[in-house]
Order: C-alpha cells, then structure tokens, then sequence
C-alpha cells in the first residue's frame, strides 16, 4: 500500500494551519482555523483508511471492498464541524453587533489568578477554615449507631 505524498504533505499544512489560527484572538480567525484543522483531520481518517475498494456492498463486486467505518467518521466529523461552525460565526456576529469587534477579551478572573501566582500568593479562602462546615463530607451526619436507642435493661428497642 503506498499513500500519496501529496496528501500527507497536505494533511500537515491543513492541521498546522488550523492549528495556527485557532491559537489566534480573533473570532473569525479561529473559526477558520477550526474548519481547516477538521479538514485536515477528516483527510487524515481517508487516508489512513487503506486503499481504496469496491463500494462496500456485499455480492456487488469481486474486487476487495473499501472500509466503511473511516468514510462514516469523516462524514459525522463534516455534520459536526457544520454545527459547531454555524455556532461560532453566531457567536461571532453578535460580538461583532455588540462590540465593533470580534477579538476575545482578557478574562479578568484569570488575571487575578495570574497575579497572585506570581506573587506566590494562595486565595482567602483557601487559607481560611470554616467551623461551621464539616472536615469530611457527611461528618455532621449522626451516625447510625447514635439512633438505636437503649431499654432500661440495657438492650436495643
């Protein structure tokens, strides 16, 4: 079995590629880079699906029938890149109705988190204890044993 350069060569451009624009700030930028790093992905599942064969219907050909299975992920990851496609350009749009742009912002939470680990500093409430709340989960339960309750002579009820 001998695959095609081109396509190998193909499949690393479409990957590197994608994966390029998704590390991107822009919106549109990543959904392309998305699309071309699926694309790459479903030419990768072609590929490593074997040489090619007669349609796989049993008593339609002598010849060595195709594999199935990777033309049905290929096909699933086409429907499924579709969806997530259309969401990201909604996602997309809006930002672009609302802000004027489409650029992921900075998280503020995370720049806090990023300062204090620099600072090697924890968070209060890591550091505080809480009496109230229980050490273990369950602990302020009473325990079955404390719910039998004893006759005067001595023996459970």
């Amino acid at each position: 079995m001998s695959v095609d350069l081109a396509l190998i060569v193909a499949i690393g451009v479409l990957v590197a590629c994608g994966t390029t624009l998704v590390l991107e700030r822009s919106l549109s930028r990543i959904l392309v880079g998305f699309v071309l790093l699926s694309n790459g992905v479903n030419l990768f599942f072609i590929v490593a699906s074997g040489p090619p064969g007669a349609a796989p219907i049993v008593g339609a050909s002598d010849e060595r029938m195709a594999d199935p299975l990777p033309q049905a992920m290929a096909l699933t990851a086409i429907v499924i890149t579709l969806g997530v496609t259309a969401f990201g350009l909604a996602l997309a749009y809006r930002t672009w109705q609302l802000e004027g742009h489409d650029d992921v912002q900075d998280d503020v939470e995370d720049a806090l988190v990023i300062r204090r680990a620099e600072r090697d500093d924890t968070s209060a409430s890591f550091d505080e204890v809480d009496a109230s709340l229980p050490e273990e989960e369950g602990a302020d339960l009473p325990r079955v044993e404390d719910d039998v309750t004893q006759e005067p002579d001595g023996g459970p009820r």
